[in-house]
């Protein structure tokens, strides 16, 4: 008596199925739409094309950013100081102390307008001399204000408004 030859593969003594498969089948396909590789064949999308940031980038943005705020602060903190007014402008107090009172020039219609510049002389006036400057300029004034700064020094004559 025979015995019948093998099924299959001849050459695939010793191989098993995988584990919780019967005999016979293949392995568990992949199902469309499930995580995983893509089916044989089909296209593999493109990685996403982005810029990296890099620290120093992120640095210089914000050393540019620092600086235009200082510019515009500094513009802005100026436009209205004392060196801009002109004979005619009222003027506001935004400190107590005397030997910086902070002034600023406001609309003469705002409730915070304070003083009146009757006179504005350039140059370098301190005490006494500023006194009769403003005598000269502005027979009613009330107060005397001087700034030195360098090459910028000035005298303001004011009133009360």
């Amino acid at each position: 008596m025979t015995t019948p030859p093998p099924q299959g593969n001849p050459f695939a003594q010793g191989q098993q199925q995988p584990y919780g498969q019967p005999e016979g089948q293949a392995p568990f396909p992949q199902q469309a739409g499930q995580p995983g590789f893509p089916p044989p064949g089909a296209p593999v999308p493109p990685q996403p094309q982005g810029r990296k940031i890099s620290f120093k980038m992120i640095k210089n943005i914000v050393i540019v950013l620092i600086v235009a705020g200082v510019a515009i602060g500094g513009f802005l903190a100026s436009r209205d100081d004392a060196n801009t007014a002109a004979v005619g402008d009222c003027m506001h107090r935004g400190s107590t102390d005397d030997n910086d009172p902070d002034l600023e020039v406001v609309d003469c219609g705002d409730a915070k307008a304070q003083y009146k510049v009757l006179a504005k002389v350039e140059g370098n006036y301190s005490g006494l001399t500023a006194q009769s400057k403003c005598e000269a300029e502005a027979k009613d004034f009330a107060y005397v204000y001087t700034e030195t700064n360098g090459s910028k020094s000035f005298l303001l004559c004011l009133k009360d408004k």
